[in-house]
């Protein structure tokens, strides 16, 4: 009887145990999400300064195996490197890119106006399309205003309260511009520092990584700390291939259809590359945009070289490239991609693919952890 009564007493403190114990885990998981959303954009910026580190260690192991040289040394070679080749293409070709660029523009926005404009014709609403700014609409209605025939011109002097509001309105569009610029250069050498950082020391925060696992789990956290470093080492040396391959076609391509703005073109094609499927659709999209500019018969060749530069990259560079880097099924990356587009924005689509690695090869091992006991006990 005392048995029995113990028995029961010793299960319900173990349900009131686990009830405790799945209640701090909820209140912690619920925590964690808050704080992921809130902070969500640092997050990305610190993600992304670990993939710039990965990519720079592995940029460096692969010349270690042609070098026999310490990891700061060959790390050194490969920044100075890295460095020198940025550095000439902004010596050789920063005034054709400033000159492209500028092109582009007003290529892309002057294509953007006629599609509005046939659009209009057949019939389609397109109020919520505004390509013009309100300076421009102002000034087309002074314009068409000083047209007017009997229309005499005013001399009224602006009052004090207009001149204050404009004032205040060009100081407030100009500290605008002033913050998104020291941003955009901020959050640049915040990533910098960090790949760099991540990138000359690997072992130390391999280490530290690992010792905030528990010690009972410290063997499989190793575990899959290294696949995801392996993994993620092997994807971006096959996608930095990749980019230049896109670039290189693309210019080359451009170029000899006669494209103006083939260089730059080129440029912004090889960095779209880095997205899958979302980068390859929008670097098309303004390849043709830009290349009807030149006709129709351009922009035809251009639309046929974007479909040869993604079949390339589909089916010749990613499978003998990335055949052994990642095995993630296009659909499931691309909903993850919109997922993450739609919620986090620009840095949630750009940094969808190694994200989703990460939880494969987690997934991956665990799924092998469970298979592993039920074929041992399944043999004996």
């Amino acid at each position: 009887m005392t048995d029995s009564a113990d028995n029961r007493l010793q299960a319900r403190n173990d349900l009131a145990w686990a009830i405790a114990v799945g209640g701090v885990g909820i209140v912690l998981f619920a925590a964690l999400l808050l704080f992921a959303w809130s902070f969500a954009a640092t997050l990305f910026l610190i993600f992304a300064g670990m993939l710039l580190g990965v990519a720079l260690n592995a940029m460096s192991n692969l010349l270690g195996r042609l070098v026999n040289l310490p990891h700061a040394l060959r790390l050194a070679v490969v920044c100075l490197a890295l460095a020198g080749l940025l550095s000439g293409i902004v010596v050789l070709g920063g005034n054709t890119i400033a000159k492209q660029a500028t092109v582009l523009s007003d290529t892309i926005k002057s294509q953007l106006g006629n599609v509005k404009s046939f659009l209009e014709e057949h019939g389609v609403d397109t109020s919520y399309l505004d390509f013009t700014s309100s300076g421009q609409t102002a000034t087309a209605e002074g314009a068409a205003a000083a047209a007017t025939p009997g229309a005499s011109p005013s001399h009224t002097l602006p009052s004090a309260g207009t001149l204050a509001s404009s004032g205040g309105a060009i100081v407030s569009q100009t500290l605008k511009v002033l913050l998104g610029t020291v941003s955009v250069v901020g959050n640049f050498f915040i990533v910098l520092f960090l790949g760099l950082a991540f990138a000359a020391q690997p072992s130390v925060y391999r280490t530290g990584l690992l010792f905030m696992a528990p010690a009972k789990h410290r063997a499989p956290a190793t575990i899959i700390v290294d696949r995801i470093g392996d993994t993620l080492e092997r994807w971006l040396i096959a996608q930095i291939i990749t980019m230049a391959a896109v670039f290189l076609v693309t210019w080359i391509g451009l170029a000899i259809i006669g494209i103006d703005s083939s260089f730059i073109l080129g440029i912004q094609a090889g960095l779209l590359a880095f997205i899958p499927t979302v980068g390859a659709i929008l670097a098309g999209l303004i390849v043709v945009l830009a290349s009807l500019a030149s006709g129709w018969i351009a922009g035809l060749s251009a639309f046929i070289l974007f479909l040869g530069v993604h079949a390339m990259e589909s089916y010749v560079l990613t499978p003998i490239i990335q055949r052994q880097a990642l095995d993630i099924p296009p659909a499931t990356l691309f909903a993850f991609q919109i997922l993450l587009g739609v919620v986090f924005g620009i840095w949630g689509l750009a940094l969808a693919l190694p994200l989703m690695a990460i939880a494969k090869v987690m997934i991956d091992h665990f799924k092998a952890e469970g298979v592993a006991p039920e074929a041992a006990a399944a043999t004996a």
